[in-house]
């Protein structure tokens, strides 16, 4: 009779491998695995209630992409409007830099350049649909149409000189509504834009990416937006609030309105307010969502995570020393 052989170092290897796999697919899709290892639930419900906003304030959403500010700030939105205050939405970019969503949407395996205007103009017509759910005219938005992905490229070596997006081939504003058609894609002509947009708007408080957010739009915005607000002495009326805030955050993946949104690991440390939503405001918060069909095809399950119990506000952009996370705010 032969003997049983014993499993090889390598099938050990990639038998581990497969259960480690599978580990990482179950925390990050399946919600009983997330209660059971992840405690972060009591750590968002202490937290500090973000204060409530009041009549007559003027809120300012800057938002990198289209569909940042509905991933970040739906609920929120609705609040402010809800208690009187007037919302106004400024985008940077267009979107218009992912190419797999032009194969879809344009329905080519290798899209032109003329593909990813298209995209980008498909987007703009998007994001007004998105926030016209949550109640923002668009007399109150503003397209600034500025390159998708090259934000740290106009913010450094592009502020003067004219970069060209390597997707679209523009190196100028091209998009439908743009606040500025014609505008070169240079750091000095997007921070015009800004300080047209904050001229126009006086907003009582900003809502802007934090620095630690991964993408580097979103982080370059952070920077310009705290520059600017500080050169008017208004750095205190920012709140920040991150998206890309580290390996697939946040899990579960999904549609999972009854759980929380937890602290995003890396800005996990920010002084974080929580803003609690109601049932109905997810409900419109997940309508604006799959508004943005271009991105929900690749991002739905993504997308769809950001509609939790809450979401969270921070109001100061790092770390206070020898204070722990979480904080009261006043808007």
């Amino acid at each position: 009779m032969n003997r049983l052989q014993r499993p090889s170092r390598r099938d050990v290897l990639l038998g581990t491998l497969l259960l480690a796999v599978l580990a990482l697919v179950a925390w990050i899709n399946l919600p009983v695995v997330g209660r059971v290892f992840d405690r972060q639930a009591d750590r968002v419900a202490a937290l500090p209630a973000a204060s409530p906003f009041r009549v007559g304030q003027r809120v300012l959403v800057l938002s990198p992409h289209p569909d940042d500010e509905t991933l970040c700030c739906a609920g929120t939105i609705q609040q402010a409007q809800a208690a009187g205050a007037q919302v106004f939405i400024a985008w940077i970019t267009a979107g218009d830099g992912f190419e797999f969503d032009a194969v879809l949407t344009q329905r080519v395996l290798d899209p032109s350049p003329q593909d990813m205007r298209s995209l980008g103009n498909l987007r703009v017509q998007e994001a007004r649909r998105a926030v016209a759910v949550l109640g923002v005219s668009p007399g109150r938005t503003f397209m600034l149409g500025y390159p998708d992905g090259g934000l740290f490229r106009l913010f450094t070596t592009n502020y003067e000189e004219a970069y060209t997006a390597p997707h679209t081939g523009a190196s100028a504003v091209y998009v439908q509504h743009a606040l500025t058609p014609g505008a070169p894609y240079t750091g000095l002509a997007l921070e015009t834009d800004l300080r047209r947009v904050l001229d126009r708007v006086r907003p009582d408080v900003v809502l802007a990416p934090a620095p630690q957010d991964f993408h580097a739009d979103h982080h370059t915005l952070s920077f310009i937006a705290m520059r600017l607000m500080s050169a008017r002495q208004q750095e205190d009326r920012l709140r920040f609030w991150v998206v890309h805030g580290g390996l697939e955050w946040p899990v579960p993946k999904g549609l999972h309105p009854n759980l929380p949104l937890t602290l995003p690991p890396l800005a996990a440390r920010l002084p974080w307010d929580r803003v609690d939503l109601t049932a109905t405001q997810e409900q419109r918060k997940l309508e604006a969502v799959n508004t943005y069909q271009t991105q929900t095809r690749v991002l739905g399950r993504f997308m769809r995570a950001f509609v939790r119990q809450n979401e969270l506000l921070s109001p100061g952009p790092l770390p206070e020393q020898g204070q722990a996370p979480g904080r009261g705010t006043t808007p």
